[in-house]
């Protein structure tokens, strides 16, 4: 009785922890930040929209809650998309995921704009100037 109770305790943990490792709920962006620089958690620390031709612009995007999916970036200056970047994320509570946008030959002046994707689907876009 006593081993009978001990293993069905077991089996409830084990399936606890089954559950809580897989991760299949769907994220939900709640930020994107744009900026200079990075927190050590990933988040942007020097925010802004303006940048010099050499600097890199850090995107976060920020998920509120445990879930699973792929975060996408495009980034275009003015109408023509010059880069796409992708990571497929899986977190257990709020979470930042960067991504960098760098030119080393430096970036032309003028408008620029990211648009985040999440499980293909627009989730939000920023604009930024190089000047």
């Amino acid at each position: 009785m006593r081993s009978m109770r001990w293993l069905r305790a077991a089996v409830i943990a084990i399936a606890a922890l089954t559950a809580w490792a897989c991760n299949n709920d769907p994220l939900q962006v709640s930020t994107i930040q744009l900026g200079k620089s990075l927190n050590p958690d990933n988040s942007v620390a020097t925010f802004t929209t303006s940048f010099s031709p050499r600097d890199t612009v850090y995107l976060s995007v920020l998920t509120s809650a445990s879930g699973a999916g792929t975060l996408e970036t495009k980034w275009y200056y003015g109408s023509t998309q010059v880069s796409d970047m992708k990571k497929v994320v899986s977190y257990h509570g709020a979470a930042a995921t960067e991504f960098r946008f760098h030119n080393t030959a430096g970036f032309p002046a003028g408008a620029y704009r990211v648009e985040v994707f999440l499980d293909g689907k627009s989730a939000g876009e920023r604009t930024f100037k190089v000047e």
